[in-house]
């Protein structure tokens, strides 16, 4: 293979961070989140549980404007509030295209929206207008990092470089 040919292949392996949200481990359905991933062909090359505190996640949502403009400041709030619920469990997936492939496992933000066969539509049945009416976060069970940049980002705010790790799986027989 040219050079430039695997350079540009290298570049489609992609690393993209989920969070398994409060109500994924107070369910109890981590294992079953986890191995959807697994499934793919995605591999794990960082997780951990933690319960972060606020600061983190204002970081971590640092484009607060846009997320405001969405779905309004006290929305924002709510989501704030029910990530501090509980633990979360932060993890670093890579593979071959691995942020949208992700997102398409995932879902939509809004699960009552999400198809069948994803998280969202398999695990969680939550609305928006719901959620805000309650005055509570919508539990979609799994955050998902929303571009390669994103991930990027996201991944240096919840890892330190000596937490994420090279090795190589199965599939990378066939993909690499």
């Amino acid at each position: 293979m040219a050079k430039e040919e695997k350079k540009q292949d290298e570049s489609l392996i992609q690393r993209s961070l989920v969070v398994l949200k409060p109500d994924t481990v107070q369910r109890g359905i981590i294992g079953e989140i986890i191995s959807r991933f697994e499934r793919v062909g995605l591999k794990i090359v960082g997780m951990k549980m933690v319960m972060p505190g606020e600061e983190l996640y204002y970081q971590h949502y640092e484009d607060i404007g846009q997320m405001i403009t969405r779905r309004g400041e006290q929305a924002f709030r709510y989501n704030v509030k029910y990530m501090m619920s509980g633990p979360v469990i932060a993890i670093v997936l890579e593979g071959v295209e691995a942020v949208p492939l992700v997102r398409k496992i995932v879902g939509p933000t809004e699960p009552k929206s999400a198809e069948m066969g994803t998280i969202r539509g398999d695990y969680s049945h939550m609305s928006f207008g719901y959620s805000d009416s309650k005055g509570i976060g919508v539990p979609n069970l799994v955050h998902a990092s929303g571009s390669l940049a994103e991930a990027k980002k996201e991944i240096a705010l919840w890892f330190n470089e000596d937490e994420l790790y090279n090795y190589s799986d199965l599939n990378e027989k066939f993909t690499r």
